[in-house]
């Protein structure tokens, strides 16, 4: 099994420090407002990673923090005159919906920065002890200059990193130096060494993954957004304080989501929210699209996309649909087909379709390969349905390779609760298609033409 690793942007063979047991941490969201569907993507991606590093047989301990401190739910508290606390807590229900709703539900713990503020100070005091860190006036401030490898996850040198930094705050030695306490008077704040205030946003998940997973764990999630500044911090952190490297063996980064190919922001009014998309859209259906792109790739998001994953999940269940009413046939009359001389074929094409996709995952997590394999397994499989020659064994066993490869991805594709008229139209077009190849044998190819010219009308391409 190989994972990308963005540290060493390689595939690398994954190995975790103990046998069995796996410790991922993936950042969560600052909740100072809805979700938004780029976060869906990052959250959909490592609920599949954790879903099938089980299916390996692997324990796998799943950490996200909940940023619960930090300026912007502080400007967004006072926009609505209400207590950042309360905003925090009612924009983290949401978002635990909302997850809920997309089918992530892997997440072993939320932990929340408000509650870790003792493991915040106790790491502040250990950075400043072994001279990582210094105070000034305004704060308690990280010294880039004294950590060497600051820079090695985005690949950028300290000359670089530095003008990056907008507001220029003159009591610190470098501007490149960041927070880890904020001295401030007004709340939200807390009592600490250097004076009332508040922690810095990167050393709240320090805090956090060493109290739960000490000062080294296997993996660590989230978007490429957050690999400078936030990673960054994060390693220089954590390593300092420990004096232990790596802090991280696998580094994974999800790819950006961009709306109709641009960047999703309010201000070009393409910002979707998951809750948004949710109202006209099927949640396994966004699911579905997400997978059809490689994790770490881009992906781009349009109305048409989804529509297209749409049909495509539909295709899927239509078969299990079938396999389901086959061996439904057979509980009923009790019998069975006699195991026709090709039953070791129809088996050992099972039997393919299970490795591949056990090979598309063990590789990186490759969705976009699984779901072309369950495709070209589909379209050999409805022939041998359609010919009503497959036994009870084989239709059980495609049953159990859809249940498998759908709980691993997340997806039931034996739900049946499906729109009647959906089936009634697929339906209508199967016998549609069966009398235009009637015709085609007997060679009416401009009444052939004609069925394919009007299905056209109607978004169905019909190739020959």
């Amino acid at each position: 099994m190989k994972i990308y690793n963005t540290m060493s942007r390689e595939k690398e063979d994954f190995e975790p420090a103990s046998e069995k047991r796996i410790k991922l941490f993936v950042c969560g969201p600052t909740v100072y407002d809805d979700a938004h569907i780029g976060h869906a993507r990052t959250y959909i991606s490592f609920d599949i990673i954790k879903r099938y590093l089980e299916f390996k047989g692997f324990f796998v301990f799943y950490l996200q923090n909940i940023t619960d401190i930090d300026d912007k739910i502080i400007i967004r508290a006072a926009e609505s005159n209400i207590d950042p606390e309360e905003l925090a807590r009612k924009y983290e229900k949401l978002y635990r919906e909302d997850m809920e709703f997309l089918g992530v539900n892997g997440v072993n713990i939320y932990a929340r920065a408000r509650d870790h503020i003792p493991e915040i100070i106790s790491q502040i005091q250990t950075l400043i002890e072994k001279g990582f860190a210094y105070e000034t006036e305004t704060g308690v401030y990280f010294e880039e200059d004294k950590f060497p490898d600051y820079g090695k996850l985005s690949r950028r040198n300290l000359e670089d990193l530095t003008v990056h930094r907008v507001n220029i705050d003159l009591t610190k030695k470098n501007p490149a130096d960041f927070a880890l306490w904020k001295k401030r008077t007004e709340k939200p704040l807390w009592d600490s060494p250097w004076g009332t205030g508040r922690p810095g946003w990167h050393i709240e998940d320090t805090a956090i993954t060493e109290e739960y997973f000490g000062p080294q764990y296997d993996i660590h999630g989230g978007g490429l957004d957050l690999i400078f500044p936030h990673h960054e911090a994060e390693i220089a952190q954590m390593e300092s304080a420990s004096g232990k490297s790596p802090m991280v063996k696998y580094w994974m980064h999800t790819g950006f989501l961009n709306v109709s190919g641009e960047k999703m922001s309010k201000s070009l009014g393409n910002f979707i929210t998951i809750r948004k998309l949710l109202e006209n859209h099927d949640p396994q259906v966004f699911r579905f699209f997400v997978l059809s792109t490689h994790y770490r790739s881009p992906i781009d998001f349009s109305v048409d996309a989804l529509e297209q994953s749409e049909k495509s999940l539909n295709r899927i269940q239509r078969l299990l649909i079938k396999v389901n009413e086959s061996l439904e046939e057979y509980n009923n009359s009790e019998n069975d087909k006699p195991t026709s001389e090709s039953e070791d074929i129809y088996l050992s094409k099972i039997d393919s379709a299970r490795d591949e996709f056990i090979n598309a995952m063990d590789n990186d997590f490759n969705t976009p390969l699984v779901l072309s394999g369950i495709f070209n397994f589909i379209r050999e499989f409805n022939k041998d349905l359609k010919n009503n020659n497959l036994s009870k064994n084989t239709l059980q066993r495609t049953k159990d390779l859809f249940d498998d490869v759908g709980s691993i991805l997340g997806f039931n594709f034996s739900d049946t609760s499906k729109n009647d008229s959906d089936d009634i139209s697929q339906n209508l077009i199967d016998i549609l298609l069966e009398v235009r190849q009637k015709l085609r044998e007997d060679k009416n190819y401009e009444l052939s033409d004609e069925i394919r010219n009007k299905l056209a009308q109607y978004n169905i391409t019909v190739e020959d």
